[in-house]
């Protein structure tokens, strides 16, 4: 079985291309928290290597811009090519589905706000670490915040 499903924002910009028969690719990345943090106490994070095709590369190209939360489900791949008479291989998620996690205005208006404050934006990741680090809270009363209709469940 493979499958990859990660959550995460993306680094900058999605750029949408045209294979020469007329399909639509897009290549991102996304940068996801680690849930621990370093010797030094600060929290790193990972920045993976996605690709989207077709209907989904146009909606992420339309509706998703750098710092857009997203969840990406789909599986690892592998690949390969030459360059300069040496061969390169190329790890990535290749997207099934990419769910927009939150609408572009909030994510602009964030944008906004970090740029004004020069401090990291609250996000559910990091409310959801502190909850756990209090372990005092049940999964009900850390999700009971979201608003997430039965239609977007996956399942």
């Amino acid at each position: 079985m493979n499958r990859a499903v990660l959550v995460g924002r993306l680094t900058k910009d999605p750029e949408l291309k045209k294979t020469p028969s007329g399909s639509s690719v897009i290549n991102f990345t996304i940068a996801i928290n680690r849930t621990f943090t370093n010797a030094q106490g600060e929290r790193e994070a990972d920045f993976i290597n996605c690709v989207a095709w077709g209907k989904t590369a146009d909606n992420m190209a339309a509706y998703v811009g750098k710092g857009s939360l997203i969840g990406v489900d789909g599986r690892i791949q592998t690949r390969s090519y030459e360059a300069e008479g040496r061969r390169v291989y190329v790890t990535e998620v290749f997207a099934d589905s990419v769910q927009f996690l939150e609408s572009k205005n909030t994510n602009q208006a964030n944008m906004q706000a970090n740029v004004q404050t020069n401090q990291p934006s609250n996000d559910f990741f990091a409310e959801l670490n502190q909850n756990n680090n209090n372990n005092n809270n049940s999964a009900d009363d850390i999700l009971s915040g979201l608003d997430i209709s039965d239609d977007e469940l996956p399942f």
